[in-house]
């Protein structure tokens, strides 16, 4: 497993782009496309959050 900065870095990236993907979301009031692909794209970043931001969370990762 990777160390845990390498982990928090992962985590802090996961995060930016989930803020990115809400604010697009929004955005997409007057692009009905633009808000569906994006929260399909949100359901992604959840996965990523249950493998990766979880272990920060939780404290799991190897210190």
């Amino acid at each position: 497993m990777k160390n845990l900065s390498d982990i928090t870095e992962i985590n802090d990236k996961i995060l930016k782009v989930k803020r990115l993907l809400l604010e697009l979301e929004a955005a997409g009031e007057q692009f009905p496309a633009l808000a569906k692909n994006s929260k399909k794209a949100l359901v992604s970043i959840k996965m990523l959050e249950f493998n990766i931001s979880d272990i920060v969370s939780f404290g799991l990762a190897e210190p």
